[in-house]
Parts: structure tokens; C-alpha cells; sequence
């Protein structure tokens, strides 16, 4: 991951509660998937393009994660050479946008 990247993600306001930003944490990571803004998703992006095992567990917590934007995470893995089941169920968010 590139320094640019790394700065872009730690300075996320979706880390409001955590002291540092620790990408091999899939609770962090979620975290950013969930409460990210668009320049912290391109980031997320710009270092998948460069990491398999980070796109493998974005993934997985697409897959298991109620996210605002599954789909777009699930086009974005597609776009980078990831399988992807668009037809999987996947876990929603109420109306409310409570779990």
C-alpha cells in the first residue's frame, strides 16, 4: 500500500474511535466499508488493486457485513479480476438502516 493510500485511510472520519489505523483488522476494515467517504473507498480500491488476500476478506465482509453499499464493493472486486455471485443473498440493513 502506498503512503498516500495509508494517509488517505488513517485520516478517515470512519475511524472516529480508534487511535491508529490497522488495515489487517477486519473490524477496522469494515468499519471503513461501512462509514468510509468516497476518498477513503478509492483508497480502499487503490490497495486492493495491489492486495489479494485484502480483496478476499473485503469479500467476506461484504458477504456477512450489512454494508450501505454492497453492490458497489461486489462491482469493484468484479472489476479487479474477483469472482463474484451478484445473485448471493446478502445481509440487509432494516429501513431505519439499523442491522
Amino acid at each position: 500500500m502506498t503512503e498516500v493510500t495509508e494517509a488517505v485511510l488513517a485520516r478517515s472520519r470512519a475511524l472516529w474511535n480508534r487511535t491508529r489505523l490497522d488495515l489487517a483488522s477486519d473490524e477496522i476494515l469494515a468499519q471503513l466499508l461501512d462509514r468510509g467517504e468516497p476518498e477513503t473507498w478509492r483508497a480502499l480500491y487503490q490497495a486492493a488493486r495491489e492486495d489479494a488476500s485484502l480483496r478476499r476478506r473485503i469479500a467476506r465482509i461484504v458477504a456477512s457485513v450489512p454494508l450501505p453499499f454492497p453492490y458497489l464493493w461486489l462491482a469493484a472486486l468484479a472489476s479487479l479480476g474477483e469472482t463474484v455471485d451478484f445473485d448471493a443473498p446478502l445481509p440487509r440493513r432494516d429501513a431505519a438502516g439499523e442491522v
